[in-house]
């Protein structure tokens, strides 16, 4: 395909989504995350929404059919939620993709692991949150994905390799 079909129209604000890209650009920032992404419910009538913020690349929204892109830095007339969690960023994990081994300081996984579920909190509903964290190996970023409520339990990633945690993991 080529032509206007592949152009991605590129806004200053994507509404009643805002708040979404203002919470997920602050963990984003406050974790040291290489990309944060939220799956949200759309507007009445369309599938969910999904907002795809990674470190200094414009924010992708797609709703439906359409994508568009914001530029990282825009400033939108949005607050992030006062019930974002609390993070700090960490140093990059060590990872061994063979065997799924991830070494940082004690307790880092299960502490990130807890603020990306906190994230999915924040949108609430059967939203899903999903970040990465730097490793060792550029090929194999450290993934965890929560759904909003707790009711799933987490997958923990690296690279294409999935791991679903126990239920109730970490708590």
């Amino acid at each position: 395909m080529s032509g206007a079909e592949d152009e991605v129209e590129v806004v200053a604000s994507v509404g009643a989504l805002d708040p979404v890209v203002v919470a997920l650009r602050e963990f984003l920032h406050r974790s040291g995350a290489l990309r944060a992404v939220a799956v949200v419910e759309g507007e009445p009538g369309e599938g969910p929404a999904i907002v795809d913020c990674a470190r200094l690349e414009p924010i992708e929204v797609q709703t439906g059919e359409r994508t568009v892109l914001l530029p990282h830095a825009i400033e939108l007339d949005a607050q992030a939620p006062a019930e974002l969690p609390t993070v700090r960023q960490l140093p990059p994990f060590e990872v061994n993709q063979v065997r799924g081994q991830v070494a940082g300081p004690p307790g880092a996984v299960a502490y990130l692991a807890e603020a990306v579920s906190a994230l999915a909190d924040v949108f609430g509903g059967r939203s899903v949150a999903m970040a990465q964290f730097a490793t060792d190996d550029a090929g194999a970023p450290l993934g965890i994905t929560a759904r909003a409520g707790g009711a799933d339990p987490l997958v923990l990633s690296l690279g294409d390799e999935e791991f679903e945690m126990d239920h109730g993991w970490p708590g």
